[in-house]
């Protein structure tokens, strides 16, 4: 009885198996774009020792990947929603600037250099709204373009986390010897955020490295699900078997000019693994007492977000902060649709403003009253059981019911993601996109659609950046 519970067993589980990796590689064929292998991408081991050297490469990866995909799509590929068909709607090369490179803004006496980290399977784009604001504060702005990036999808399947800690080290250690004296942040999104949080805790280890002014984080990536962590085995399978496409999580149309639309297995991998070695480092630092040097964090994060774990940017980075000037501002969903029973509370904000107190302050954004869409910032500041209400002059967009991880760096008038019909934009504008018709027609998933690309309350966070600027430790105030 025993043998043939454990055959029946083995065979269930062979049989899962079969299921499994029959619909993990039931996705698309896959493009020059999901196979190319581009040799003049930065990694570690690179022999580049300055930005200069970083973005020399960064030329020669970008005629290199003309060279292997622009020129050699298949015609078939040539419609005019691929980013990757020149003079297409979707061609990065009819903007004024291409915005996958690595950019800088420059001003003639900057009050402070601030690092733009994008995030995963985006390009630096995802933060030019934000650089040029920093900018016409005075500020001169790196918008980097980390490895794996802003070029074509394949390009994750190779790069690791710490290519990517190696790059963000060049550009830090480049605008501390431009800007000696001057304030430095670094503001990450998504990964980027990550990145930030990992690069400024090495700092409190290693003297040798220029110490940020300051953290601003969208929607860090602090914690992924622990699904992550088994991603990789997809991928190993899929190369013991020979199934190219086990090391996609997704293979989609790319049709974004400045973000992949497929995504391959691993990023999830190394989003695991950067996640882990920053709780690993706030472990270690708590314990040698240095954690109290960290750097001012202000931090910016939907109370519902389908990328990152919401709730570990409490448990995993705020919570674990000593005093220090840090700051949270959530916001909220839309309570008129929770209040109608269509959508679920989310629990990241069951205590922040009761409890017992915090070493950090924490603002909410939401709405007045569940009948009204009027908003309102409810505040409680660091150490303190004292709440606060202001009225922000603003109210919820008709029919918008919350917020989403992608949403919070772009305004309403992002050329691309925005709402509002830009000029600048020469193709598709992305966040006006809404096609209808039967379901499972369009190459296109319902979530491109359906999720909010920009932030309607943009302005807020806006603020708070100018705010945390000028706070003690951040600029001079003029």
């Amino acid at each position: 009885m025993l043998r043939s519970l454990v055959m029946m067993t083995l065979g269930a589980l062979a049989a899962f198996m079969v299921v499994a990796v029959y619909l993990l590689n039931a996705k698309p064929e896959l493009s020059i774009w999901h196979r190319a292998d581009l040799k003049e991408e930065f990694s570690v081991s690179s022999p580049v020792h300055s930005l200069v050297d970083y973005l020399a490469l960064e030329d020669r990866l970008f005629s290199e990947l003309r060279g292997k995909i622009y020129d050699r799509i298949a015609a078939a590929e040539r419609t005019r929603v691929n980013r990757y068909n020149m003079g297409s709607l979707s061609d990065p090369g009819t903007w004024t600037r291409n915005w996958n490179r690595t950019f800088e803004l420059t001003a003639a006496d900057p009050r402070f250099a601030a690092l733009l980290l994008h995030g995963y399977s985006d390009s630096p784009y995802s933060l030019r709204s934000l650089g040029l604001m920093l900018n016409a504060e005075g500020g001169h702005v790196l918008g980097l373009r980390l490895p794996g990036h802003g070029t074509a999808p394949s390009g994750l399947k190779f790069t690791s986390w710490q290519d990517m800690a190696a790059a963000v080290r060049l550009a830090m250690i480049d605008l501390a010897r431009r800007f000696p004296g001057k304030p430095l942040f670094v503001a990450g999104y998504s990964n980027g955020g990550a990145l930030a949080v990992q690069y400024a805790l090495e700092t409190l280890a290693d003297d040798g490295l220029p110490r940020p002014s300051g953290l601003i984080l969208i929607s860090a990536e602090i914690g992924v699900t622990p699904a992550a962590a088994l991603a990789g085995w997809q991928s190993v399978f899929g190369h013991i078997l020979g199934l190219d496409k086990l090391a996609w999580n997704s293979v989609q149309p790319e049709y974004d000019p400045f973000k992949y639309n497929s995504f391959a297995v691993n990023a999830a991998v190394q989003a695991h693994r950067i996640t882990g070695d920053i709780q690993k480092q706030i472990d270690q630092l708590d314990a040698n007492g240095l954690l109290q040097k960290l750097p001012p964090v202000l931090a910016f994060q939907s109370a519902v977000d389908a990328t990152v774990t919401a709730r570990a940017l409490l448990t995993g980075l705020f919570d674990r902060l000593k005093p220090g000037g840090h700051r949270l501002v959530v916001f909220d969903i839309n309570r008129i649709f929770e209040a109608q029973g269509l959508i679920r509370r989310p629990p990241v904000l069951d205590t922040l403003l009761t409890g017992q107190t915090r070493p950090y302050g924490v603002a909410i954004i939401g709405n007045l009253h569940a009948d009204t869409k009027a908003v309102v910032l409810r505040e409680r500041p660091a150490d303190s059981n004292d709440l606060t209400q202001r009225d922000l002059l603003m109210a919820w967009p008709p029919e918008v019911y919350s917020l989403s991880h992608i949403a919070l760096p772009f305004p309403p008038a992002d050329p691309l993601y925005g709402s509002d019909d830009m000029n600048e934009n020469p193709g598709l504008k992305l966040g006006q996109l809404a096609l209808r018709g039967e379901v499972r027609v369009t190459e296109v998933p319902t979530s491109a659609m359906t999720r909010l690309h920009w932030n309607p309350f943009h302005r807020v966070l806006i603020d708070e950046i100018k705010h945390f600027l000028s706070a003690p430790g951040g600029i001079a105030t003029e």
